[in-house]
C-alpha cells in the first residue's frame, strides 16, 4: 500500500485527515520493515513537541484495524509497517535487526495439516526471522 492509498482508505471509513496521521504514514511509507511505537515517537516528536504514546497507539491501532498497517511481535514488542498490499495468501522473513522484510509465497501449512487430520483449522501466522543479508 502506499500513501495516497492510505490516506484514501482513511477518507473512506469516515476518518478525517489530519497532518499527524499523514506524518505517520509517511514515515512509515518511506520505510523498508517493521518499526515500533518509539520509533515512531522519535520522528514525530521533531515536529510534534509533546506528542504522546497515547496519541501514537490509537493510531498505530487505527491503521493496523483498518489494514492499513500490518503488526508483528518481535521480541515481546509489537511492530508495525505498512501494509504490503498482497491479497493473496503468504508469510514474511523479518530481518530482527533492521526490521527489513521479503514475501515467502509457498505455505507450510500445506504440510502440517496432513498432521492434524480431523482437527478444524481457523487461520495461522507464520513469519521467519533472521538477518537479511545488509545485516548478516
Amino acid at each position: 500500500m502506499n500513501l495516497s492509498r492510505a490516506l484514501e482508505t482513511l477518507k473512506n471509513e469516515g476518518y478525517k485527515y489530519t497532518e499527524k496521521r499523514e506524518d505517520i504514514l509517511t514515515f512509515f511509507n518511506r520505510e523498508n520493515g517493521y518499526r515500533t511505537a518509539s520509533d515512531l515517537l522519535k520522528f514525530m516528536a521533531q515536529k510534534y513537541e509533546g506528542i504522546s504514546y497515547d496519541t501514537i497507539y490509537r493510531n498505530l491501532h487505527l491503521f493496523n484495524d483498518l489494514e492499513i498497517l500490518e503488526s508483528t511481535e518481535l521480541d515481546g514488542e509489537k511492530h508495525f509497517r505498512l501494509s504490503c498490499g498482497h491479497h493473496h495468501h503468504h508469510h514474511h522473513f523479518i530481518c530482527k535487526s533492521c526490521g527489513r522484510t521479503e514475501t515467502i509465497e509457498t505455505c507450510p501449512m500445506d504440510e502440517i495439516e496432513k498432521d492434524l487430520s480431523g482437527f478444524m483449522i481457523e487461520n495461522h501466522k507464520f513469519e521467519v526471522y533472521g538477518f537479511c543479508p545488509q545485516c548478516h
